[in-house]
């Protein structure tokens, strides 16, 4: 983090402040929304279509995926499915997404929604899909029922696919979020940023870049990491 932060300040005395703000004037500008009450307002409204829209794609894409993967069947029909969700870039959908529901915030929440689902179900279906089968076979034949295999047996093996997933997931919601509300808001981070670029206030758009990496950074520090270390002591007693 040091050696970045010299790099940048070396490359503002380089090209100038027009070009390459400081990170002092970038944090100044960060201050000022900050005291204004854009800097919150934009985060809240940021924050609800990106965490909204990936609670969304986790909780329906590692469902549907655990069922998929232990279902070969239901695998294979929702493969290609997947494949057309995965090869379709964000910028397409959030073009579809301005014409289906114009310039509100159903349009960031409903592309991040649909860019996320496809990680979160890929990781879910290889998760249940190389569960351990003597491990299951050992269960039955204690008469352990359904749901007994998938709390015990299957579940903390599967954690360790979705949580790597879930990270990935989360990093591309942020991204999505704020080029949609870029591209199709008139607020939240993403709108602000757009402003930033008509002023040509390049300390500001720097400021609200600042901005996404440390909301970025809170939600993963503050909640999903929590969330593992929780999880994970259950986990490896299950799986013992």
């Amino acid at each position: 983090m040091t050696v970045f932060v010299v790099l940048w300040w070396l490359g503002s005395a380089w090209y100038g402040p027009f070009i390459l703000p400081s990170p002092l004037e970038a944090c100044a500008a960060l201050w000022r929304l900050t005291v204004g009450g854009e800097a919150l307002r934009a985060a809240l409204l940021t924050s609800e279509r990106a965490l909204g829209g990936f609670a969304i794609a986790g909780l329906a894409g590692s469902g549907i995926g655990i069922l998929a993967g232990l279902r070969p069947g239901l695998a294979q029909a929702l493969k290609p499915v997947t494949s057309i969700l995965l090869g379709i870039p964000p910028i397409a959908w959030i073009v579809l997404a301005m014409l289906w529901f114009g310039t509100t915030g159903l349009t960031p929440l409903f592309t991040v929604v649909v860019t996320t689902l496809p990680i979160t179900f890929a990781v879910a279906v290889e998760g249940a899909r190389t569960r351990d089968a003597g491990l299951e076979e050992m269960a039955r034949s204690f008469k352990a029922d359904r749901l007994t295999l998938l709390w015990d047996v299957h579940l903390p093996h599967i954690l360790s696919y979705l949580f790597p997933g879930w990270i990935t997931a989360l990093g591309l919601a942020w991204k999505v979020a704020v080029m949609a509300e870029l591209l199709a808001s008139a607020d939240g981070i993403g709108a602000n940023l757009a402003l930033a670029r008509i002023n040509m206030d390049t300390a500001e758009a720097f400021a609200w870049i600042i901005a996404v990496v440390v909301l970025l950074l809170a939600v993963e520090m503050l909640l999903l990491q929590p969330l593992q270390q929780r999880i994970e002591p259950w986990r490896r007693n299950a799986s013992a």
